[in-house]
């Protein structure tokens, strides 16, 4: 019998609801001493923004980013309070995601990178009130097929989600261009999202750029444990240099998660456990790799639904 060897994941932007957290603080002081870290480190309170809303405030990436990681780094923070013998065998998370993934990679301590998510979320607003962009995802169809219908359109391929989803993104006429050609050519599940704007696509470029600068002033360690990085979908094989980047392309590029956890995979990981909001990435690996066991760590009955001793092998 040899202990499980979990792939700890977070989640990413559109996971948030209002409320999340709430629960965990009532059981877990881990939990809640981030959300005060959080609440001490910014000008606003993510504590009273996670719990008690507004839904709409909660949906602006200037917020909802920054929520969301603390969020992700509560659960983390918990669930080590609670299973300290628990180790990783790799850590990635599903775009703002990655941030988490590399908190927990001990690359940055979580109030450096919470102010790095609250510069990124700024800019990333920025770019999407200065385009005007949208973004569909699209079930089941062949991956050359919509490559092919981007590049006719001039859009951008968002995300490689999993096997049968993938999402575009672009100027909103040039997407919905795009739709009616994938749908000509045979593709029946195009869906339009709801998006503030054009997420991993070129008109988030100048996002990316300031981020760069932003960058250069945070410290960083070479991480602890390895992690996928969504814009090569590898397992980071350089140090700081390499991860600054790959967060910088990965505004603007796309977000190659399934080679990230295929990847993880490789490397041993026997079990995913996603942190944080929202059960997006459980789905998602339900559909990458079906005998890979999942679990959540979002609310004080998932954390508590958890044994260690159900899941060695």
């Amino acid at each position: 019998m040899s202990m499980m060897k979990p792939i700890f994941v977070f989640s990413g932007q559109g996971a948030q609801t209002v409320g999340m957290g709430k629960d965990l603080c009532d059981v877990s002081p881990a939990a809640a001493a981030v959300f005060a870290e959080a609440d001490r480190t910014l000008d606003w309170s993510v504590r009273e923004l996670c719990f008690q809303g507004p839904e709409e405030k909660l949906k602006e990436s200037r917020y909802c980013q920054p929520a969301i990681y603390t969020m992700s780094c509560a659960c983390l923070a918990a669930f080590q309070e609670k299973f300290p013998n628990v180790t990783p065998g790799g850590c990635a998370g599903l775009s703002l995601g990655e941030f988490a993934a590399l908190h927990a990679a001990g690359v940055f301590p979580f109030a450096d990178g919470l102010q790095l998510v609250a510069r990124r979320g700024e800019l990333m607003d920025k770019c999407c009130r200065e385009t005007a962009g949208g973004m569909a995802s699209v079930l089941g169809g062949d991956p050359a097929i919509i490559q092919e219908c981007c590049r006719a359109c001039d859009i951008d391929v968002a995300n490689y989600n999993c096997p049968g989803q993938i999402v575009v993104s672009g100027e909103a006429a040039k997407v919905d261009r795009a739709v009616a050609m994938m749908k000509e050519k045979g593709l029946r599940k195009v869906i339009p999202l709801k998006v503030a704007g054009a997420y991993h696509s070129r008109l988030m470029a100048p996002a990316g750029c300031e981020l760069g600068a932003v960058l250069d002033g945070v410290a960083m360690q070479p991480p602890k444990l390895p992690v996928a990085q969504n814009f090569t979908g590898k397992i980071i094989a350089g140090g700081v240099a390499e991860i600054k980047n790959n967060l910088i392309h990965q505004v603007a590029g796309s977000v190659r998660w399934e080679e990230c956890v295929l990847a993880l995979r490789q490397l041993g990981g026997d079990a995913l456990i996603e942190f944080g909001p929202g059960a997006v990435l459980t789905g998602l690996s339900r559909r990458i790799d079906k005998d890979l066991p999942v679990f959540n760590i979002g609310t004080a009955a998932g954390l508590a639904g958890f044994s260690v001793s159900d899941n060695v092998q």
